[in-house]
């Protein structure tokens, strides 16, 4: 049984200090107490990706997002009733209570499991310009920038070998040969690498098309040009939650009209609202698609992700989208690139 202490908050604490405990040293879920430590409720990932999508805000208290009920086991309970529980219910952390519901511990899955590699292949798209980000990228490629101590492409790659992912491939075309030789067949990293040579730029969905053998397992597709701390595990469990044909991270995104905004209703002055922020969610540039989906993939065609869910939208097929609260950064243009480097030994010590 682990302790759980640093991983309990009050009722009144904020869904953003909720996020904090969930991601301290990888712990996945927040317990709710009161002052006397009873368990009131418990916040994992998914609940307050939820509470994203549902519009509220950080800053509103935790209690808005808790799961009132959550599964719990009773101190002493036998490993294999807690394995078993925990194993037909899909959770990965179950609190631990004393008889009178004090919380005591806490039980993690993954303290009954050896880690096995993951099946599921990696797609990286590491095929662009980099134009804007000249004259930089004029003798390399933009995955093979310096970000921190190592290219951009390692980070990526390293941060998605830390969740037992074993099968890559690259979609390359600017500068094919600097990434090959950097990475070669990926076994200095104890993984396999495959190249996708795109003769001409396809696209974020073009270049699966290049794709030699269809996996059995869902694949998860990440533009080579992201410097994110997301935990791959939360979205391939999300996606599997909800059996859709495909899973979109969006990002949210935040925008300030630099103006006072006039409210009218035809002629008459309703008020003025100052320097409003408006938020929508953008595309984060990494998904998860089910195998079947390639098939819809024109060969040799350029095609983007975007009019690839679009046309899969359009004939109805179920398409989920997942919330990416952890840190992300789309480095495209100069300003992204110098931020990243000031950023990176916050977000991979």
């Amino acid at each position: 049984m682990r302790e759980c202490a640093n991983l309990m908050i009050g009722p009144y604490a904020t869904i953003r200090e909720a996020i904090a405990v969930i991601e301290k040293e990888s712990a996945q879920i927040a317990l709710v107490a009161g002052p006397d430590c009873r368990l009131l409720g418990t916040v994992t990932d998914g609940d307050v990706r939820r509470g994203i999508l549902d519009g509220l805000s950080l800053e509103q208290p935790v209690e808005r997002v808790m799961n009132a009920k959550p599964s719990t086991i009773v101190r002493g309970t036998p490993w294999k009733t807690a394995y078993d529980l925990m194993l037909g219910k899909g959770l990965r952390r179950i609190p631990v209570l004393s008889p009178d519901g004090i919380i005591a511990g806490m039980e993690a899955l993954e303290d009954y499991l050896k880690p096995h590699p993951r099946e599921n292949s990696i797609v990286i798209m590491a095929g662009g310009l980099g134009s804007r980000l000249a004259p930089l990228t004029k003798d390399c490629p933009k995955p093979l920038l310096k970000v921190g101590s190592k290219p951009l492409l390692e980070t990526i790659l390293e941060s998605l070998i830390a969740y037992s992912f074993r099968k890559f491939y690259f979609s390359v075309n600017y500068k094919a040969d600097m990434i090959e030789s950097y990475f070669g067949d990926g076994s200095r990293w104890g993984v396999r690498i495959e190249y996708l040579r795109e003769e001409e730029p396809l696209g974020t969905a073009g270049a699966l098309s290049l794709l030699p053998s269809i996996p059995e397992q869902p694949l998860i597709v990440i533009n080579g040009d992201l410097l994110t701390s997301l935990n791959f595990a939360h979205l391939l469990h999300y996606h599997q939650e909800h059996a859709g044909l495909a899973t979109m991270c969006i990002r949210e995104y935040a925008y300030s009209i630099p103006y006072g905004v006039v409210d009218t209703d035809q002629h008459r002055f309703l008020g003025i609202r100052e320097k409003p922020v408006h938020r929508t969610f953008v595309n984060a540039g990494i998904y998860v698609l089910e195998p079947r989906i390639l098939a819809a993939i024109p060969r040799s065609t350029y095609t983007d992700m975007t009019a690839l869910f679009e046309q899969l939208a359009a004939h109805d097929e179920k398409l989920a989208v997942f919330p990416v609260q952890e840190y992300w950064l789309d480095i495209g243009k100069m300003d992204d690139y110098e931020r990243a480097n000031r950023e990176y030994g916050e977000v991979f010590p």
